[in-house]
């Protein structure tokens, strides 16, 4: 990046920063949803089985209304920190469902634009 950076500036196009956008995304994964199922106690939520690369499928409680099985999606893992939205992901139950990781948007990744 730095050695492009000089090239445009040498050929007069001026280059004002350079941001490393993979950092925003340490701990993000590419997962493939195996199931969803509606939430038991929740209309917005469902329950999916994501499977990340690790043993078993993780299980991800999740909001999005256009998550279905078949799907990849990027998953932001246990201990992931995710600067756009200033969230570190933990291990969490959400209304009585257990949830490890988070299916992220193009926008929680800082990706939107």
């Amino acid at each position: 990046p730095e050695e492009l950076a000089d090239a445009l500036t040498m050929a007069g196009f001026e280059v004002e920063d350079i941001e490393n956008r993979s950092t925003w995304a340490d701990g993000v994964v590419v997962g493939f949803v195996q199931d969803r199922q509606p939430h038991p106690d929740a209309d917005k939520l469902s329950v999916c089985q994501v499977d990340i690369g690790a043993a078993e499928p993780s299980t991800i409680v999740c909001g999005a209304a256009n998550v279905r099985a078949g799907i990849y999606v990027p998953v932001a893992t246990v201990g992931t920190y995710l600067p756009q939205v200033d969230l570190t992901i933990k291990p969490r139950k959400l209304r009585g469902v257990p949830s490890a990781g988070m299916i992220c948007s193009l926008a929680e990744l800082g990706l939107a634009k």
